[in-house]
């Protein structure tokens, strides 16, 4: 395709407005993260929603707050959020379990 027809930038800086985060240093930004990435992956824009945090799908460094939304979605009976956190943190588990190049 001509790059004349493809937009690089296209949606560049949407994702913050997309995935309102609140500061860095707020101990909730994590969990805030978190949930982020789980409404990206349930939207198929997981991508805008890790520019939006920071953090990339699978990032193990979330893992305990996708326990907590995992086990808030069984809770209230979120079929959908439950089967992307089990996803996450199956991702997780395998990146761990893969040879580091």
């Amino acid at each position: 395709m001509s790059r004349a027809f493809v937009n690089e930038d296209a949606g560049a800086g949407e994702s913050l407005g997309r995935y309102p985060m609140p500061p860095r240093d707020d101990p909730g930004y994590d969990l805030a993260a978190a949930h982020a990435l789980l409404r990206g992956a349930d939207e198929g824009d997981t991508t805008s929603a890790e520019s939006a945090t920071g953090y990339f799908w699978a990032d193990p460094a979330l893992e305990p707050q996708m326990r907590q939304l995992l086990a808030e979605a069984v809770e209230r009976g979120h079929e959908r959020r439950e089967q992307l956190a089990e996803r996450y943190l199956r991702a997780v588990d395998s990146s761990r379990d893969s040879p580091r190049r």
